[in-house]
């Protein structure tokens, strides 16, 4: 009795969502053109990355090698945004990686990936908040928090994060208002603060590289002494300077950061049911706005390191202040103002998504039913407003920035990785858009005559997946990104592996073999040919790698 009992708690764990069962989904007009997905990504992508995480990320992580860090980055990203375009034209619903780890891997997976695009979505939007906030205060020349630390006191002040949570909060009860407007009027009035944005960030980059100064790349310790920088034991292992000053260990935490600066582009999935033709523009939409994203980015970071010396920049509107540096002191405010065009293109429609999957849990029975009124009634809708402030309260006022980015990050990198691990599992497995519950009964009843030799792994009969190649697919699977988790954990050591610690090395190396004759295994066996739009290349490698990025920036 009790090992059936566990035997059916375990098949909940990991049944798997059919994929012609109803997906909680609003009923929208199908509008948006590829066009309008690379200006939501875009729009959603580019913010505060460029204007408030600057400074920590050159000043204190990369220096000038910051570029390097968004090619890290950006290679990460391209790989993950590849696996969601397959996903995406496999599962055809508005969703993200919640709905695919459900579908593809299971239910408890889809249960931690809600929970964790939860809690990510709520510390972005409390991020742009405080960000919008900081900004502001910045331009007014520090007025707000002066005039509230002589009226408040802060006995506490290892509690409470800023004085400016409190205009933070008030701006995101605002925003959370402004989200029960149209769509589709507040995505018009997005386009607008797009443009502006772009426009802004290109005169950036033109006037990086007219008034920038290559020097800049090519700081010493001479430069140094001169700033007043007589320690130059903070400036990392290579203290010389130079366009690497804090070494191969601060290009890999700058890429860890520079990370969280891609991550709007997945709100493209959430817009499936809004598409006119979902299969060809979701993938698109997806690659072109990471593409723009990552230009972008080069081009801003590149002209800022050669406008003003890595070690000179100063915390808070970082880009505005660059201008100051430089002796263009009107361009501090049309900066100022792009920014604030960049925040209040985000903030429109920030919180459809955390309703989204908020819905879409409860609807498959993972949260409570009657959070599914949330769109249906007003009390729920004003419940739902004062729930949500409380706890955006609470985090504004116990994080910093820099927590609540790191939070983000880590998020997002499991996120990601596990829908790399759902293009490695779905493309090796029977056809199930078309069987419904017999495919599931098929994958469940495995018939006797298809056994397993070692043989059949490397030469399989059919060559067509079945579900005893999809399963040792599932398997080999799951021990790669064990395996490949270990060796991200080895490599994270990689000071003793120059040392040349044979013991360290040996273990390297053995993991490397291990991960190869798995990789091999996988490999042989067949893939699905179900045609679609898009397709990831050189399965099961680009997956795999992609795992690997995304854990070993988690280090």
């Amino acid at each position: 009795m009790l090992c059936q009992a566990f035997h059916r708690f375990g098949q909940k764990l990991v049944r798997r969502r059919p994929l012609e069962e109803k997906v909680f989904e609003i009923s929208f007009e199908r509008s948006l053109s590829t066009l309008d997905l690379v200006a939501l990504g875009v729009g959603r992508t580019i913010g505060a990355g460029v204007y408030i995480l600057a400074r920590e990320m050159i000043s204190n992580q990369a220096g000038p090698s910051i570029v390097l860090c968004f090619l890290v980055a950006g290679l990460s990203f391209v790989l993950t945004g590849l696996c969601y375009a397959e996903i995406s034209a496999w599962v055809p619903h508005s969703g993200s990686s919640y709905l695919y780890t459900y579908v593809i891997i299971g239910e408890l997976w889809a249960f931690i990936t809600g929970w964790n695009l939860i809690l990510s979505f709520t510390a972005d939007t409390v991020i742009y908040t405080m960000t919008w906030v900081l900004t502001f205060e910045n331009l007014l020349g520090n007025q707000m928090s002066q005039t509230l630390r002589e009226s408040i006191s802060q006995h506490v002040p290892q509690v409470l994060a800023d004085n400016l949570g409190y205009f933070a909060v008030a701006l995101l009860l605002l925003l959370r208002e402004i989200e029960y407007m149209n769509f589709y009027e507040l995505f018009a009035l997005s386009k607008v603060f797009i443009l502006v944005k772009i426009l802004v960030l290109s005169f950036v980059i033109i006037s990086g590289f007219i008034k920038g100064d290559l020097h800049n790349w090519q700081l010493t310790e001479e430069d140094y002494v001169k700033a007043g920088l007589n320690d130059t034991s903070k400036l990392g292992p290579l203290g010389s300077g130079g366009f690497v000053p804090f070494g191969f260990q601060g290009i890999l935490r700058g890429a860890a950061t520079c990370f969280y600066t891609f991550i709007g582009f997945s709100i493209i999935v959430t817009r499936v049911k809004e598409v006119q033709n979902p299969q060809r523009s979701i993938p698109m939409g997806i690659v072109i706005s990471l593409f723009i994203c990552f230009v972008v980015y080069f081009g801003v970071f590149s002209a800022l390191t050669l406008m003003v010396p890595y070690y000179k920049l100063q915390p808070g509107s970082t880009l505005p202040e660059a201008f100051l540096h430089i002796g263009w002191a009107p361009a501090y405010y049309v900066v100022g103002f792009g920014f604030f065009c960049s925040v209040c293109g985000i903030f429109m429609g920030f919180m459809t998504p955390i309703q989204w999957v908020i819905c879409m849990m409860a609807e498959d029975g993972l949260l409570f039913p009657v959070l599914i009124r949330i769109y249906t009634s007003i009390y729920p809708r004003f419940m739902a407003t004062v729930v949500f402030t409380i706890i955006g309260a609470i985090t504004i006022f116990f994080f910093g920035i820099t927590d609540l980015v790191d939070l983000r990050s880590i998020g997002t990198l499991v996120s990601y990785s596990l829908v790399a691990f759902c293009v490695l599992i779905i493309r090796y497995q029977p056809d199930r858009r078309n069987g419904g519950h017999e495919a599931e009964v098929q994958e469940q009843n495995v018939s006797a005559a298809e056994r397993l030799t070692l043989q059949g792994l490397l030469f399989p009969c059919s060559p067509t997946p079945t579900p005893l190649s999809g399963r040792v697919v599932y398997v080999c699977s799951s021990l790669l990104v064990l395996l490949l988790t270990l060796l991200c954990l080895v490599l994270a050591q990689w000071p003793i592996l120059l040392s040349g610690n044979l013991a360290w090395i040996s273990v390297v190396v053995l993991l490397l073999v291990l991960i190869t004759g798995i990789t091999g295994v996988i490999w042989r066996q067949p893939q699905s040919s179900s045609p679609l739009h898009f397709k990831v290349p050189a399965v099961p490698l680009l997956p795999l790698l992609s795992i690997f990025m995304n854990v070993y920036l988690m280090m």
